[in-house]
C-alpha cells in the first residue's frame, strides 16, 4: 500500500475523539473485560460458560479496535489536504449534479470516522469509493465519470465545493 493510501485525513475534533476512545479502550474497557473473564473463570467449566465466551469475544473485538485506532492515529493527518479554491478533496463538502438525471447530491468526501459524527442529512462518501476517487481532485465545473459497484457508468458534474467544519 502506498504512503498516500495509508494517510487518514481527520479534523482535529475527530482525531481527539478517536484518541479519547483509544485511551478508554486501553484502560477502563480492557480492565472491565479482564474482570468479567476472571469472574466467569471462577464459575467453573469454561466449555459451557456463556459469560466467559461472551467476554472473550468482547475482548477480541476490543483489541481489534485498539489496533485499528492505533494504526489510524499513527497515520493521521490533521486538518484538510491542501487544495485549490473549488477543488474537491478529503474533508470537503461536495455538491454534484448527476448528468442526464436532473438531480443533485451533496456529500462529505471523508472517512467513516467522520461519518459517525456528520449531520444525519449529510451523506459521507469515502475517497476510496468509485465516486470518491472520481471526484477527488476535480474542480467545480468538471464532469467526471465512474463505474458504480453495479457496473453502470455514471457521470457527475461538480457544482460546489466547501470545507467541512465538522
Amino acid at each position: 500500500m502506498s504512503e498516500t493510501a495509508q494517510t487518514t485525513w481527520l479534523t482535529q475534533e475527530a482525531y481527539d475523539r478517536l484518541a479519547a476512545e483509544l485511551a478508554e479502550r486501553q484502560s477502563t474497557t480492557r480492565t472491565e473485560i479482564t474482570r468479567r473473564i476472571a469472574a466467569a473463570r471462577e464459575e467453573g467449566d469454561l466449555r459451557e460458560n456463556g459469560g466467559y465466551h461472551a467476554a472473550k469475544d468482547e475482548q477480541g473485538k476490543n483489541e481489534a479496535r485498539i489496533r485499528q485506532l492505533r494504526h489510524m492515529l499513527e497515520h493521521a493527518e490533521i486538518g484538510t489536504p491542501p487544495t485549490e479554491e473549488g477543488q474537491a478533496a478529503h474533508g470537503m463538502i461536495v455538491s454534484v449534479e448527476v448528468v442526464g438525471a436532473g438531480r443533485s447530491m451533496r456529500f462529505l468526501l471523508g472517512s467513516r470516522e467522520e461519518a459517525a459524527h456528520a449531520p444525519a442529512d449529510l451523506q459521507v462518501v469515502s475517497p476510496t469509493s468509485p465516486m470518491g476517487q472520481a471526484v477527488d481532485g476535480a474542480m467545480v465545473g468538471d464532469e467526471v465519470t465512474y463505474t458504480t459497484p453495479a457496473g453502470k457508468d455514471m457521470s457527475v458534474r461538480l457544482t460546489h465545493v466547501e470545507p467541512y467544519a465538522g
